[in-house]
């Protein structure tokens, strides 16, 4: 089973992220029910690795929180191979992503080969054209969503097909606990 630990993004965030979709030929928009902000990819699990990951971030603490989408870029150098939505600076979120992380790792999992750099992802792209995709970045610059309250995160499975992912939510892990370390 592919795994992934994720925020799910509310539906009228969603909708406001809908509304940027288009202007570059080519691109793979994500569906709604693909909208999420990544917290750690995991990978590739079987058996009773699961059920450790599931023990694992079950027993994470941390405290709600509200955080704000803002801003738009790509991921790729000489060619853009995605356009995303970024998130405003969140200690809070910061937190929450070591934590999870934290606790994938102490399961023998390896460390995630990417730094985290929050986002949530638009499209996918193979040979955009590059003007569309400036022009595109620079029409969506100053996007901002409303605030969100974030209560709990959620472990997703994740299945490959020929039109794209399909992401299921296998658990979901309320947060709003007491938890000091914040400022770490």
């Amino acid at each position: 089973m592919r795994l992934f630990v994720g925020l799910a993004i509310p539906n009228r965030v969603a909708q406001s992220l809908m509304l940027l979709q288009g202007g570059v030929p080519g691109a793979r928009w994500q569906e709604r029910e693909q909208l999420h902000l990544t917290l750690r990819f995991i990978g590739e699990v079987e058996g009773r690795d699961v059920d450790l990951i599931d023990d694992m971030l079950a027993g994470i603490m941390a405290p709600d929180f509200t955080l704000q989408l803002h801003g738009v870029g790509q991921f790729g150098n000489s060619q853009a191979h995605s356009l995303w939505a970024g998130v405003r600076p969140s200690p809070a979120l910061e937190h929450l992503a070591r934590k999870v992380d934290s606790a994938i790792r102490r399961i023998g999992q390896p460390q995630d080969a990417h730094p985290f750099k929050p986002h949530v992802t638009l499209a996918r792209m193979r040979h955009p054209d590059n003007d569309k995709v400036m022009e595109w970045l620079s029409y969506h610059a100053l996007y901002t969503s409303v605030e969100f309250p974030v209560e709990d995160f959620q472990l997703y499975s994740s299945r490959l097909t020929g039109d794209g992912s399909i992401y299921t939510v296998e658990e979901d892990y309320p947060i709003g606990g007491h938890d000091d370390e914040i400022g770490d």
